[in-house]
């Protein structure tokens, strides 16, 4: 199912140039990975949800142009994809990274980074975590992964393919914690049992549209899309449909 139509937003105007910049195929491509709230869930309801999706339906909309959803197995395929110019938009962390490769608006939402570990772990805090012995599990190709690979001495990091996988292995105990977004840990802890988020953080993820370089047509649109989106309390609804849990701030001034 997807996600409610919005009315136009106001004082958005769309160029043909800006039309073309995004949706040069006559589509807006919209790249979303599952499993979590930031880009793709099946929300209580059982309907499709996520910000990524429908930031990316909305655009659509406002683009009037048809909306292609691409579905990946987790995020690093996505960034590779636009990139590539496979995928026109899609909405994550912004690290300074990703800035040399792909395009980002200003932040839109700020989430805490963290710790999902079984109930009865040794580990208490972000602290414990770099131990010898102790299997962390990132997901392949992420941010969390390129960060605490560089950070932690002692853990030995897990990449996995999918949170599936991710899953899979605590629940089977081939991984000791897993890190990443506390929206995606949330989410992992409700399908699990005897399972918890840590209530510290290690980091924080600034989430933002992100598009492949070269499109410089369609970012005065593209700017003004964001910051009236978030104005308009539209953010919110998408937030609150997808269960997205973990923020620090929703608004953030630059």
């Amino acid at each position: 199912m997807n996600a409610p139509s919005l009315p136009p937003v106001a004082s958005l105007a769309v160029t043909d140039q800006a039309r073309q910049a995004l949706a040069p195929t006559g589509s807006l491509r919209v790249g979303v990975y599952p499993g979590s709230p930031t880009s793709l869930v099946q929300n209580a309801s059982g309907q499709r949800a996520g910000v990524a999706l429908e930031l990316g339906q909305f655009m659509g909309q406002q683009l009037g142009v048809p909306v292609q959803v691409v579905e990946f197995v987790r995020v690093a395929e996505i960034i590779d994809a636009i990139q590539r110019g496979q995928v026109d938009m899609t909405f994550t962390n912004a690290t300074a990274a990703r800035a040399k490769e792909i395009d980002f608006t200003s932040p839109m939402v700020q989430l805490e980074l963290g710790v999902l570990v079984p109930s009865n772990s040794s580990i208490r805090s972000f602290a414990d975590v770099d131990k010898q012995g102790v299997r962390l599990g990132v997901s392949q190709g992420s941010s969390s992964q390129s960060v605490l690979g560089q950070r932690l001495k002692q853990t030995t990091l897990v990449p996995v393919p999918s949170l599936e996988v991710a899953a899979s292995k605590l629940q089977s105990k081939d991984l000791d914690a897993f890190a990443t977004n506390k929206g995606i840990l949330f989410e992992l802890n409700e399908k699990l049992s005897g399972f918890q988020v840590l209530q510290d953080r290690w980091g924080l993820e600034n989430l933002a549209i992100a598009i492949p370089k070269g499109r410089q047509d369609a970012l005065p649109f593209l700017n003004v899309f964001a910051q009236k989106v978030r104005e308009s309390g539209q953010l919110d609804l998408m937030i609150k449909r997808a269960g997205l849990r973990g923020m620090t701030s929703q608004l953030i001034t630059e």
